[in-house]
């Protein structure tokens, strides 16, 4: 039964430090988690270092059918799993049974595609080294640190974590302290299914809890979360030359060209900018619509959002801010956009009512805000006006982030996703690229770098290996000191036949 909340703070009982979990939506303590400091971090990579072991040496079938296996465990268990989910996050249960319905489609993907992609396959040698078989293959890199982030806390750490199980290493996962639960639920319904050796291990705790986990000897790091973060666990990786991926966030745009069909445009405008109350890295915060139907668009976008409600309630549209400290960043942004000219079209400053964020809808708002150029991460959208598309694509790029985009326009959709600065666009869609589980997932600038999903995602947690085996004797040997003096003159000479035209 949950308890109402005195503090969220750490408290000491029984010689442990424990937190709360709170649900944001009541204030209710939903349980206790331990923080575990640097000695507790270390313990789990150990252990981490012997389950890899044995898991790479399963092999691919071996692996792919108990990964199987526990898609079909998560998949029986999803409304267990989403009801935690909103109860730690506050999201609607819907929301929450979407964010599942990915978690088991991607971790099929990779589970099944693990082989294929990451399988020893020949190369060719090239002319110049015929008497050599030339082979490529990916190892795994043993022990997977992975800290993920609260908005998302089934899918997006996932990403990270199925992909890397896929590719034979074993996890050390550190959730936000917002949402510990859902990272232990993932880690004992694997351990149920995979009870041998401990293939993924949960650490609770703060920032020092993550902090210890990229100290603790891991082999690659994933992160998800801000760019300031990013750059201080980047830091610390640098010490021990560890490598990382990072997925920082965004300021996703939305164009909208002359030839749209505005009831698409608009419909996928308000579901990209007020999912999960607008806490999504690549939910959409701004939109560029040409001019000349940028009045129709945005009174279709105005009317379809004023009917979404914010609310603890099991049928609300959007549920509260999960991480409190953001309610101010979003009434800081509501306040500079208004403060610089910026027009309330609906919502203004009064929608900001914690937990709750009612929807926001602006025009006017110049570039230079930090409504525009900083992630809000909250129901709030900034409508612009522009000439053309080729205005909107520059407005676009000039931005530091770059994550996710989406275009809307019959002729020139493909031809304006290829020249916006991001890592990810959808055509006609919105946010649609991250359901494909064969598509990469990643951003540029200062969304980060490094892919999760699809193909690259199980490259990202696999070593390349390269390994040439000497099939024939050549002709002229010329790696040796006892090379006869007329071999190189003869190699430049088939070199300037060969490359020289």
């Amino acid at each position: 039964m949950a308890q109402t909340v005195g503090s969220s703070q750490p408290q000491t009982r029984d010689g442990e430090t424990r937190f709360p979990s709170v649900d944001p939506r009541t204030g209710e303590v939903i349980d206790y988690h331990q923080v575990d400091d640097e000695a507790a971090v270390r313990a789990a990579v150990a252990r981490a270092r012997e389950a890899a072991a044995w898991w790479g040496e399963l092999g691919f079938a071996q692996r792919r059918r108990r990964l199987l296996s526990w898609r079909s465990a998560l998949t029986r268990r999803i409304d267990e799993l989403a009801g935690l989910i909103t109860a730690e996050t506050g999201k609607p249960r819907d929301d929450a049974r979407l964010e599942c319905v990915l978690v088991v489609a991607h971790l099929d993907w990779a589970a099944r595609n693990a082989e294929r992609v990451l399988r020893r396959r020949r190369v060719g040698s090239g002319l110049l080294m015929l008497q050599e078989a030339s082979t490529v293959e990916y190892q795994p890199y043993g022990v997977i640190g992975v800290i993920g982030p609260w908005n998302y806390p089934a899918h997006t750490p996932m990403g990270s974590i199925g992909y890397a199980l896929a590719a034979g290493n074993a996890v050390v996962f550190k959730p936000s302290e917002l949402t510990p639960g859902v990272g232990r639920a993932l880690a004992e319904s694997l351990a149920r299914v995979v009870p041998e050796y401990p293939l993924l291990q949960v650490v609770t705790g703060f920032g020092e809890t993550g902090a210890a986990l990229c100290q603790a000897g891991v082999d690659k790091l994933a992160f998800t979360g801000s760019a300031g973060t990013a750059k201080k666990v980047m830091a610390t990786c640098a010490e021990t030359l560890t490598p990382v991926v990072l997925e920082c966030g965004g300021k996703d745009a939305l164009l909208v060209d002359a030839d749209a069909d505005l009831a698409a445009a608009a419909d996928a405008t308000v579901w990209g900018a007020m999912a999960n109350a607008g806490q999504t890295c690549v939910g959409v915060e701004r939109v560029y619509v040409v001019d000349e139907v940028a009045r129709e668009f945005t009174e279709r976008v105005v009317a379809q959002t004023r009917r979404l409600r914010a609310s603890g309630e099991p049928s609300a549209d959007l549920g509260p801010i999960t991480r409190p400290a953001q309610i101010e960043v979003i009434r800081d942004h509501l306040a500079d956009a208004l403060a610089r000219g910026g027009t309330a079209l609906l919502g203004g400053a009064e929608s900001v009512r914690p937990p709750y964020v009612e929807p926001v809808v602006l025009t006017g708002v110049p570039e230079t805000s930090t409504a525009v150029t900083e992630e809000t991460f909250g129901p709030t959208l900034t409508v612009h006006r522009v000439a053309n598309l080729d205005d909107a694509v520059a407005r676009v790029n000039a931005g530091r982030y770059g994550l996710g985009a989406a275009v809307f326009s019959r002729r020139r959709g493909a031809e304006i996703a290829g020249r916006l600065r991001c890592g990810m666009v959808a055509v006609n869609s919105v946010v649609s690229y991250a359901a494909v589980p064969s598509l990469p997932f990643g951003g540029v600038g200062d969304s980060g770098f490094g892919r999760i999903h699809g193909a690259d995602g199980l490259r990202e947690f696999a070593r390349a290996k390269a390994v040439t085996r000497r099939r024939f004797r050549p002709a002229v040997q010329v790696l040796t000191f006892a090379r006869p003096a007329w071999a190189i003159r003869l190699l430049l000479r088939i070199v300037r036949v060969l490359y020289g035209r």
